[in-house]
């Protein structure tokens, strides 16, 4: 099953740009296809390999931080390549 995932990494600090960079890299560096903007991070692949890498990958993040806030949405279909139409 295919799935899209947007998230969101808000490290509750003042140096908050490194942690989020470092997460980003994470992500840019999996097999799976990565899509960003300014606001957010999406990440798109096959649910039973994607879910394992980004328990390991939030978990190691929120080790390395002592507050943080990730906002998750999932949406069950690859939107990788979704264009508006308006």
């Amino acid at each position: 099953m295919k799935i899209s995932v947007e998230l969101t990494l808000m490290p509750l600090q003042n140096d908050f740009e490194e942690p989020i960079i470092n997460f980003i890299k994470k992500l840019r560096a999996s097999k799976f296809t990565v899509l960003e903007n300014p606001l957010s991070t999406q990440i798109y692949g096959d649910y039973d390999e994607l879910m394992p890498f980004l328990t390991e990958e939030i978990k190691s993040s929120f080790e390395q931080q002592e507050h943080v806030v990730l906002n998750l949405k999932m949406v069950k279909s690859d939107r990788s390549d979704y264009e508006p139409s308006f």
